[in-house]
């Protein structure tokens, strides 16, 4: 589901601008004037990105950001200042603020939706590691994250391994930093150490004859298992937006194409390193230790165990944030008759596969467990009606749409799935649910309906 982005300006022909602009790629919008008007629509209901213009006033801005990012409930929130900055200076004050990005007008549209497409997915990868490591404490399993001492890694890569002047103190400028020049090239082909890098800065500014060169280097780093954690940031020329805004969208974390104060690059670095440090710590702790608490052994999902505890967080968040989020029962359909058919060992491979075919089409801030034989669980957040049903659709053409594969001599397999899916209000009622058994049982009632119903088929419950 598109996101919902809170456009801030005191110009009223740039919210109407803006909101055509995102109305066209299908997001959800609402317009402010002031800011009191903003923290009264971010108190009624948190938006998913803000697209805040500084002619509001600079010091009011800051002070906005800086709130902003201090309140636990809304500091995921991705902000993008936009505006006429006067110097470089007032585009880092902007970011120290607490700005995640700034654009300088007139900017690119392509630049801007890229924009927005990354930090929302920053923001969800970041959303559902928070809720992870949420859930994980909800278990019992609360040991504190060792601090990191070792110095972060920065390779500074560029057509040839000379560092630029700008670049060359950023070992001295971060803390407990360490910085290795490298070529473009030798990244590609895989010769520089990649196992400890944090963060690859690639200046391309001295020029960028052919986009590919970058888009492949992006590929090679997100396609590589020792790297796709990685930050990356792209320094580009003036007139690189389009391969800027294609940057973003292959897995660059952040991109500027213009002139900037080093000190923005240094903030930008800073940034960077810091979210990819954090982000490694919560993955570590819900990783180590856990997986035979809270997995199931045959397909690695998780159980039943961590599903509960998620749910009571997921409708929490419903509650707090106003949103409506979507709880499915999958089941198989006639799945005993492939035990009984091809044996219990094709019923797991089967099982198997399924999970890797329902894995591989939700989103990482989407929940996915095992919770019986044949029966799965998806949660997805902020989700409605239109949304969950086209979600649950895709879902059983995706088991029924191709056989399965068993066996030694490879057993051609025929399966269909049923979908009972429950949507809650998004109301606050200011009650906790206590019995998050309730939660399910409305799914596995609605599923019972897609069962008797024909199967193969889905079948909806509203609170």
């Amino acid at each position: 589901m598109a996101g919902e982005i809170l456009i801030v300006d005191a110009v009223a022909t740039n919210r109407i601008v803006l909101k055509v602009k995102l109305l066209g790629a299908q997001y959800r919008v609402r317009l402010c004037e002031t800011l009191a008007e903003a923290k009264a629509e971010i108190d009624a209901s948190l938006p998913d990105l803000i697209l805040l213009g500084t002619a509001i006033g600079r010091k009011s801005v800051h002070a906005f950001c800086t709130a902003l990012k201090a309140d636990e409930n809304a500091n995921l929130i991705p902000i993008i200042a936009t505006g006429g900055f006067a110097s470089p200076r007032d585009r880092v004050a902007a970011l120290e603020a607490g700005a995640d990005d700034v654009l300088s007008k007139p900017f690119d549209d392509h630049i801007l939706q890229a924009r927005i497409r990354s930090l929302l997915r920053s923001r969800d990868a970041r959303q559902e590691l928070r809720m992870r490591e949420g859930t994980r404490t909800a278990l019992g399993f609360a040991e504190a994250c060792s601090e990191f001492t070792a110095p972060t890694q920065l390779v500074v890569a560029s057509l040839d391994d000379t560092v630029a002047p700008d670049l060359r103190d950023l070992s001295k400028t971060l803390q407990n930093v360490q910085v290795t020049a490298s070529e473009t090239e030798s990244i590609v082909r895989g010769t520089v150490p990649q196992n400890s890098i944090d963060l690859f800065l690639l200046d391309f500014r001295a020029g960028l004859s052919d986009d590919k060169a970058l888009f492949r280097i992006l590929s090679e780093l997100r396609s590589r298992s020792a790297t796709r954690h990685s930050a990356i940031m792209a320094l580009l020329p003036a007139d690189a937006g389009h391969a800027a805004a294609m940057a973003l969208d292959l897995g660059a974390n952040d991109i500027v194409c213009l002139t900037v104060d080093a000190d923005e690059i240094r903030h930008r670095c800073a940034v960077l390193i810091q979210a990819k440090l954090e982000a490694d710590a919560l993955r570590r702790t819900v990783e180590s230790g856990l997986e035979a608490a809270i997995t199931d052994p045959l397909t690695g999902l998780f159980n039943r165990r961590y599903a509960m505890p998620h749910l009571s967080r997921l409708s929490a968040e419903s509650r707090k944030n106003g949103r409506q989020f979507a709880i499915m029962a999958l089941d198989l359909d006639h799945f005993k008759s492939v035990n009984d058919t091809y044996g219990h060992a094709a019923g797991d491979e089967v099982l198997r596969q399924t999970a890797q075919r329902l894995q591989g089409n939700l989103r990482a801030v989407d929940l996915l467990a095992r919770i019986g034989g044949e029966e799965f669980l998806v949660a997805i957040p902020n989700s409605d009606v239109v949304h969950a049903r086209k979600a649950a659709e895709r879902l059983c053409r995706l088991i029924g749409g191709s056989p399965f594969f068993v066996g030694p001599d490879r057993q051609e397999v025929r399966l269909t799935m049923s979908v009972g899916v429950y949507l809650s209000d998004g109301k606050d009622s200011g009650e906790v649910v206590e019995n998050l058994g309730e939660l399910v049982n409305a799914a596995d009632v609605a599923l019972y309906a897609a069962k008797t119903g024909g199967r193969n088929k889905v079948s909806l419950s509203a609170a």
